[in-house]
Formats: structure tokens, C-alpha cells, sequence
């Protein structure tokens, strides 16, 4: 049986703010950590990629990383919890992601459909983690922002094979089953 780790969170109903607990396991404390961090991966290497081909379309998706970022900071504040996030760019706690971030980087660099192979990689593995996120809570706040994120990572990932198609390329999912892919795309 999971142990709760019961959490004092304020809720606002219009100008009057509630103490509300809400409980919240560890694993899904460690799940939203990392979520924070991963989106921050994504912000980053489209930053990267961004200056390297001067292209809109990064601009736009790491924009639209800050507000998922945005959204799992309020989550993090709403639990007490510590922000994860390093301020520097390219800078990860998690080893797997700073390893994450180096290699996505250096692939983006060798050339303009490298760089939107990165942007589907990226995405690919977002819709897996937010999608075990999902299943993996019962909270319903997490579940509902987890949720959301989904949604646009599934935009940014049908962008970015939209314009992948455009360049005669194909991508093969690296964390989604191929089902899921193109039911996606379909969408």
C-alpha cells in the first residue's frame, strides 16, 4: 500500500482563498519533479535548435514548453514542493536527462532534418512519460494537468512530422507503440 504524504495546498475560489489537503504519494511527487525538469529539457534543446537553424517553429513549441513548465511550477508551489529546475541553460540535476540534452543537441546540430528528427524524438518521449504519469496517479489535480500537457505535446509532435513529410522523411517512434503514433498523426 502506498504511504500518502498529506499536503497543504491553498485553493482560490474567487477572491477568498481555502486550506485544502490533498494527498500526495511520493511517487507522485518524484513523477512531477521530473516532468518539471523534462519540460525544461524540451524548452532547451528547441532554444538550441533555434539558434542553430533560425527556424519560427522552435521559437514557437519552446514557448509553448515555458507554459507547460509554468503549469508543473504551480503544481510544484501548490504541493510546497522544491523546484527541481536549474536556472542555466543545459544545466539538468538528473543525469539521464543532462546525457538527454547533450546528445539531442549535438543530433540537432548535423543538419536542419536532424534537428526536426530531435523535435519528434523529444515529443515522443513526452507523450510516453505524461501518459505513465497518468496511469501511474490517482490525484486528480496532477492527473488533469498531466493530461493537458499531453494534449500539446501530441501538436508539437504532429508539427513536427508534418514538416518532417515535408522534407520526404519518415520517423519511427522510440518510446510509443507505432499504433499510438499513428493514431496520432491521424488525429
Amino acid at each position: 500500500m502506498k504511504s500518502l504524504k498529506p499536503i497543504l495546498a491553498t485553493a482560490k475560489e474567487g477572491n477568498n482563498r481555502q486550506a485544502v489537503v490533498t494527498e500526495l504519494y511520493p511517487e507522485d511527487e518524484s513523477t512531477l519533479l521530473s516532468m518539471r525538469e523534462e519540460e525544461k529539457l524540451a524548452k532547451e534543446v528547441y532554444l538550441a535548435m533555434d539558434e542553430q537553424w533560425n527556424q519560427q517553429v522552435f521559437r514557437n513549441i519552446a514557448n509553448s514548453e515555458q507554459s507547460h513548465m509554468d503549469t508543473l511550477l504551480r503544481k510544484i508551489n501548490s504541493f510546497g514542493l522544491s523546484d527541481p529546475v536549474l536556472p542555466r541553460r543545459g544545466e539538468f540535476y538528473s543525469d539521464d536527462l543532462q546525457t538527454l540534452y547533450r546528445d539531442l543537441v549535438t543530433k540537432g546540430k548535423q543538419s536542419y532534418i536532424d534537428s526536426l528528427e530531435v523535435g519528434a524524438t523529444v515529443e515522443d518521449i513526452d507523450i510516453y512519460d505524461f501518459m505513465m504519469a497518468i496511469e501511474a496517479t490517482n490525484n486528480l489535480a496532477l492527473k488533469t494537468s498531466y493530461e493537458k500537457l499531453l494534449e500539446g505535446s501530441k501538436n508539437h509532435l504532429r508539427t513536427f512530422i508534418g514538416l518532417l513529410q515535408q522534407q520526404g522523411r519518415t520517423y519511427h517512434p522510440q518510446r510509443i507503440s507505432q499504433e499510438l503514433f499513428e493514431a496520432i498523426i491521424d488525429a
